[in-house]
């Protein structure tokens, strides 16, 4: 007997497999929250009070502008020189890079030409001896 050769092309079949996977569905999720139980409170009585016609005035400041026009264009002129690269502090003639400095520059100048500007704060202003 002749040894027969066994074909190597065998047909594969496909067989899906099978398993136990929930499937998921998208949904929202929702906060039950319990509601407090309701207190029931008696009626407020109402009592007779005088209306008077005069109200009390108030004595709230009217507002007003806290700075004038001129401090406002000197702002805007050190603000724009500070942009362009051009602003030197006053002490030691440093470029200025922070917006905080050219604001206060430019308040500054508005004080020395009287313009309308509040007084500065004491506190973070050193002395000099």
């Amino acid at each position: 007997m002749a040894a027969r050769k066994k074909s190597t092309s065998r047909k594969t079949t496909t067989k899906r497999k099978t398993t136990s996977r929930k499937k998921t569905t998208a949904r929202k999720k929702t906060t039950s929250r319990k509601k407090a139980p309701s207190r029931k409170t008696a009626p407020r009585k109402k009592t007779s009070r005088k209306k008077t016609g005069t109200r009390k005035k108030s004595t709230r400041k009217k507002s007003t502008r806290k700075y004038g026009a001129k401090a406002g264009k000197k702002v805007e002129r050190s603000m724009r020189e500070m942009k362009a690269g051009k602003l030197r502090s006053g002490g030691s003639g440093k470029k200025v890079t922070s917006r905080k400095q050219a604001v206060a520059i430019g308040l500054s100048e508005a004080r020395r030409e009287g313009g309308k500007v509040p007084k500065r704060k004491n506190t973070s202003r050193k002395k000099s001896s």
